[in-house]
């Protein structure tokens, strides 16, 4: 990660999804939320912040002790990456804990999946934020191949059936969900939504201190 790429991401985690959401319909872009059942692991975990690098999962038969090719796409994850697990998993468990401990030592910053995970407690524990549909304790060995990594996936939306994630993307989550920001408008994206958020914090200030609804709409011109 450069360090470009890395002040990006420290400025992304203080904005919230709902104003970079709000950003992104600014700009056209409608349908950037992820599906509402996409849930975090567990209450209060970190906030969700990186660079998409996808894996696409199939539920396919195979022989063998493991897929090779998960393990593989696992190895290339680097600093500040969200891996996006986008298939067709059914009843599975994508990964577990020692393969989140082993997305999170190779700079991974946390995943969402489109299927289930497993080992929530140590996934929980590591500090690893987590966005998936279910937990299990099935394993996907043997049911569940990867069969690509680093290629534009869809994952499904909130608003629309999928939305389309490409590597390099910016994924934000937090506890309303997750938002995925399209790489060429994730510096204007961010610097709307940093505007906002300042503006938003002036509002709490005057709210706080009394001040009525009706002066700082007219002040601000939205609450």
């Amino acid at each position: 990660m450069s360090p470009e790429q890395r002040a990006l991401r420290e400025r992304f985690l203080q904005v919230d999804t709902t104003t970079v959401s709000d950003v992104l319909g600014l700009h056209g872009c409608l349908d950037q939320a992820l599906a509402t059942d996409l849930l975090p692991l567990a209450e209060g975990q970190p906030r969700l912040a990186g660079f998409a690098y996808t894996v696409r999962t199939a539920m396919l038969p195979y022989q063998g002790p493991g897929d090779p090719e998960k393990m593989a796409a696992i190895e290339g994850m680097g600093e500040g990456v969200v891996s996006v697990w986008a298939g067709d998993a059914q009843g599975l468990a994508s990964f577990g804990e020692l393969l989140a401990l082993g997305m999170k030592v190779r700079g991974c910053t946390g995943m969402v999946v489109n299927g289930g995970v497993r080992d929530r407690d140590g996934i929980v524990k590591a500090s690893i934020p987590v966005y998936s549909k279910y937990r299990s304790p099935v394993q996907s060995i043997g049911r569940l191949k990867v069969t690509g990594c680093q290629v534009p996936v869809t994952m499904p939306g909130a608003t629309s059936r999928h939305v389309t994630v490409t590597p390099g993307d910016f994924v934000l989550g937090d506890a309303d969900g997750v938002v995925v920001v399209p790489a060429a408008l994730a510096a204007a994206v961010l610097e709307q939504a940093e505007a906002i958020t300042a503006r938003e914090r002036a509002i709490r200030g005057e709210v706080d201190s009394g001040a009525a609804l009706g002066v700082i709409l007219g002040r601000y011109g939205r609450v």
